[in-house]
């Protein structure tokens, strides 16, 4: 037996942490921190751009803003191809995770500290960019604790999602009343003040992390780096000269970030599988990730519209008095996570007593999407309705749906993207898994224009049927689809 110490994980021997490597339990921490921060944040963003000037926001057109937040949401997760190209070539994973972490934190000062839109601007841009190398980066890790065949993987996976999520329930709670009651600032301060108790917990854990964490899987030659240095400078002063020229404005955000990722995600499935150091078996699993990676894009147009037209129909079409306290609109965004919480350990059980018979990952997409398109149809009974008249009961159950669905899509996904990556390639093809969740991402800013409180049924309607149509075609691919897979479920 090997004597170090990651290696015993992955030996199966280790189960500290609730049934899991001890391990684990740092990557749970820094990313339930990173989560506070992250939906601490994303809970009131979009009123802070679009309340008034008097009321503590910005002012911006209603529209423009949820075009904003998604195509914010959406250069997160585009943000991980260069989190995991940094990990792949440069630092690896670990490290990556490390100082993505203080970028993260410089953002949300950023947002507490600097005045209207620069402040907006510049911490935006730089939470994009931590949380786009944290995010792929820990999952990645998150991967290295267990070996191919370990079957405490999606039962582990499911855990780690547990700390995702019990960020995000604390987040917008204390960041809501923050902002109810002394300013927007001040929760923006408390989301900088999250992801650094994140960083002060992994920073005592992270030197006992398994050594493949820390390698760099495909290094760059010393030789490329004048070229990829003058690559990034040339691509930085293209984004700048498309902003000044007007052809990137923040009224066509969403559909500029949608427009990238399709072509980037195109882009790495094509470098992956046309490269010469991947096996013929390495290559059919990569083709089998293609209708997974479709299905997912159209699960998180829906689920993350939790930020833009949930936010406005809280706004607006809620009904938040309890007992004579009226909720912060960002409270809503705290009740999905509850029912992770509560969801994810049967979920998590549930998969550990099938072992080998549980549904395969192509069946939980294609449920977690029928289920999805379930939810949005649940809207229908009180569409139309008078302001503040939509019961807190009724969102409560929508979002119980939304979780479920979440709980057969998401960890299952983080799961499965880990067995069906190339060794070469590992942390680039979770980076394809998030860029799904990017472009979906995107597309539920880029649907919120078309939300129209007076005439909702459409709108519910049609995305609801698009979704279970989604989940249907899979459920027919099933077989050909694991056929691609070579012994992967």
């Amino acid at each position: 037996m090997t004597t170090v110490r990651g290696e015993r994980a992955r030996g199966d021997k280790d189960t500290r942490f609730f049934g899991q490597p001890w391990e684990l339990a740092h990557i749970f921490g820094v990313e339930m921190w990173e989560r506070f921060s992250f939906y601490g944040m994303q809970g009131i963003l979009l009123i802070y751009m679009y309340f008034s000037v008097a009321d503590g926001g910005l002012g911006v057109d209603k529209g423009v803003a949820t075009g904003i937040v998604g195509a914010y949401g959406g250069t997160v997760y585009l943000a991980t191809i260069l989190g995991a190209w940094l990990a792949d070539r440069l630092l690896g994973s670990e490290r990556v995770l490390y100082y993505s972490a203080w970028v993260i934190m410089a953002g949300h000062i950023a947002l507490a500290v600097l005045p209207n839109v620069w402040g907006l601007g510049v911490g935006l841009i730089l939470v994009a960019i931590g949380s786009g190398g944290l995010k792929a980066n820990a999952t990645a890790v998150v991967g290295t604790l267990y070996s191919p065949d370990d079957v405490r993987r999606d039962a582990g996976f499911s855990l780690f999602y547990l700390g995702i999520n019990l960020g995000a329930f604390l987040g917008p709670l204390i960041t809501g009343i923050l902002q109810d009651k002394v300013g927007f600032h001040w929760a923006f301060g408390a989301a900088a003040v999250g992801m650094a108790l994140g960083l002060i917990q992994y920073s005592f854990g992270r030197k006992q992390l398994p050594e493949s964490a820390k390698e760099v899987a495909n290094p760059l030659p010393a030789n490329r780096y004048g070229m990829w240095i003058g690559i990034a400078a040339a691509g930085l002063v293209l984004i700048v000269a498309l902003v000044l020229t007007g052809v990137i404005r923040a009224d066509n955000l969403a559909g500029v970030v949608i427009l990238v990722t399709a072509v980037a995600a195109v882009a790495y499935f094509l470098v992956i599988v046309s490269s010469k150091q991947i096996d013929g078996t390495a290559r059919s699993r990569v083709i089998s990730f293609i209708p997974l990676f479709i299905v997912n894009v159209g699960f998180w147009s829906l689920y993350q519209q939790q930020f833009t037209v949930l936010t406005i129909y809280s706004d607006e079409r809620l009904d938040r008095v309890v007992l004579g306290f009226e909720m912060p609109i960002s409270w809503i965004n705290s009740i999905a996570p509850i029912f992770v919480i509560l969801l994810s350990g049967t979920f998590a059980a549930i998969w550990t007593k099938l072992g080998a018979k549980a549904p395969s990952a192509p069946v939980k997409f294609a449920l977690g999407a029928m289920i999805m398109g379930l939810a949005f149809l649940l809207f229908l009974p009180w569409a139309n309705g008078a302001p503040h008249s939509t019961p807190l009961l009724a969102i409560v159950l929508i979002l119980f749906v939304f979780t479920v669905a979440e709980l057969f899509i998401s960890p299952p996904g983080l799961s499965v993207t880990t067995k069906l990556a190339p060794e070469k390639f590992h942390t680039q093809m979770v980076s394809l898994y998030f860029l799904s969740v990017a472009l979906g991402t995107a597309i539920a800013g880029w649907l919120a224009q078309f939300y129209d409180p007076t005439n909702e049924v459409p709108y519910f309607s049609i995305l609801g049927a698009i979704a279970i149509a989604m989940g249907i075609a899979l459920l027919l691919c099933v077989k050909p689809v694991l056929a691609l897979m070579k012994g992967v479920r």
